[in-house]
């Protein structure tokens, strides 16, 4: 008799410990999922949290107006007529010296061409002109720069900057160059790299263009 309520008693102890194993397991098991799903909660919550604010300024690129056409720049004439002529050699462009008149502040340049090829030449001229809406077919763009500086006190200049845009249109029988509106953007990046090449403080920012 006392035997048997030894092994009773080892049994009851036995099932005891094992169910108190499989309830501390489920509870440990419990505990990492509410963990997890309160984790993800408050993922979703700031993820969607509505009274987060947002900042559309910061990063902005900024843009520009085109620059005064003529531009004011302080400087002997004669030393930024040859200031001129060095920008237009950076720019692969060759000086008409025949058209041109150093002394009075007059630098003509030579047709340059811009662009070459019916895809390219087309977007180009929108870019550079005002294109008359036709079927024209434009193959070739170019442009010539006349650059007037007019002296003010000896030390302050005026400095007009005037491009003569043409296209050349082909029709399959002839081709011819047609001149156009400027858009006044090819002034525009003349004036910003003379003034870079003189030293003055160049304008911040991209420049505002119209379609």
């Amino acid at each position: 008799m006392k035997k048997a309520i030894i092994t009773i008693s080892v049994f009851l102890l036995s099932v005891t410990f094992t169910f108190a194993q499989k309830s501390k397991g489920i509870d440990t098991q419990n505990n990492k999922i509410r963990q997890e799903n309160d984790t993800a909660n408050k993922t979703t919550r700031r993820e969607n949290d509505v009274s987060r604010t947002f900042s559309f300024g910061k990063g902005k690129t900024k843009t520009r107006d085109k620059l005064p056409n003529p531009y004011q720049i302080n400087s002997r004439r004669n030393i930024l007529v040859n200031n001129i002529v060095n920008v237009l050699k950076e720019k692969r462009m060759i000086v008409d010296e025949s058209a041109s008149k150093f002394n009075e502040g007059l630098v003509v340049s030579q047709p340059f061409i811009f662009s070459k090829g019916a895809i390219i030449t087309k977007n180009e001229l929108n870019r550079y002109a005002i294109v008359p809406n036709t079927d024209q077919i434009w193959t070739r763009g170019r442009y010539t720069l006349t650059i007037d500086v007019q002296s003010i006190d000896g030390i302050k200049n005026n400095v007009y900057v005037t491009a003569k845009v043409e296209g050349r249109s082909e029709n399959g029988l002839f081709s011819e160059w047609s001149t156009l509106q400027s858009s006044g953007i090819i002034e525009d990046e003349f004036l910003v790299k003379l003034i870079d090449y003189v030293g003055g403080k160049t304008p911040e920012g991209i420049l505002k263009t119209k379609n």
